[in-house]
């Protein structure tokens, strides 16, 4: 069996590592070269040229958007009989129109966006939202289980896509609301660590406010493991599922307007967490 492995960032780096446990030969490529020759000099991956890695059984990608995707796909196309496997958070359209196109060539495409941020992917417990062909996707499970500890088929081409947009606007909603609470309560003069300590066993926590706020937030880190901008891309996605099912979606909206306050330009190189820093300027209060 072949595998390759498409985009080895923060994410994908340690996905590819875990394929490796597989009775298979996994091939990698990046945009960077040397961190492809890097990944297969610490793990026995095998550093491939594109139209190499693209004869694999099973391709995997793992891209910033599906623009990305799309184009690649055109310009190194897989092999008849091979099953593309995309991570990418990307867009339920695209995924419909090349699980489609790619059919008519006896090639299957599955969305399977992730979740769980680098730490999910470093110890191989992320949870993978799978849409397109029941069929396929049991040919793919297996090889899937490798970084997974959770994998659901929740429906046709582009569902996965859609449940990973929903997702993650519910992660901005979620951890917008908790910051603007605590920062209620640091004006108030509570103990923002006490506070949280009562939150996270109470029915107000998250994984926001068991994680990302401690870690992140008031440690004053914001380390980068998924970038603001990207977020915004997410949220931007779930707006337009809610355009196309005519659904008011008053919540989505407002979260869209205050995670858009940061610029795209900052938002590139910024943690999502980060986006926090607007509303401390805002209520004069560091959630420290």
């Amino acid at each position: 069996m072949r595998i390759g492995f498409i985009g080895l960032g923060a994410i994908g780096w340690h996905m590819a590592r875990h394929l490796t446990q597989l009775d298979a030969t996994v091939m990698v490529w990046n945009r960077t070269q040397r961190k492809a020759e890097a990944h297969a000099a610490q793990f026995a991956t095998v550093a491939v040229d594109l139209d190499v890695l693209v004869q694999a059984d099973f391709i995997f990608s793992c891209l910033p958007t599906s623009a990305e995707v799309e184009a690649m796909i055109a310009a190194h196309p897989p092999q008849s009989g091979s099953i593309w496997i995309d991570c990418t958070s990307g867009v339920p359209c695209s995924a419909q129109q090349l699980s489609h196109s790619l059919k008519l060539r006896n090639i299957e495409f599955l969305d399977a966006p992730v979740s769980g941020q680098t730490i999910g992917a470093e110890q191989g417990t992320l949870t993978v939202m799978v849409g397109g062909d029941a069929t396929a996707f049991e040919r793919a499970r297996a090889v899937i289980q490798a970084f997974a500890g959770k994998i659901e088929h929740v429906g046709e081409s582009g569902a996965g896509f859609a449940v990973k947009a929903i997702n993650n606007s519910l992660m901005a909603a979620n951890l917008w609301a908790l910051s603007e609470g605590l920062s209620v309560l640091k004006a108030r003069g509570v103990n923002l660590e006490a506070a949280l300590a009562c939150i996270n066993h109470s029915s107000g926590k998250s994984t926001m406010s068991e994680t990302v706020m401690p870690q992140k937030i008031m440690s004053r880190r914001f380390n980068k493991t998924f970038a603001l901008h990207l977020l915004q891309k997410d949220i931007g996605i779930a707006l337009d599922l809610i355009a196309e099912t005519q659904q008011q979606g008053r919540l989505l909206h407002a979260v869209q307007q205050l995670y858009a306050q940061t610029d795209r330009q900052t938002a590139e190189h910024v943690d999502f967490s980060a986006a926090i820093q607007v509303l401390e300027q805002s209520h004069q209060v560091l959630l420290n």
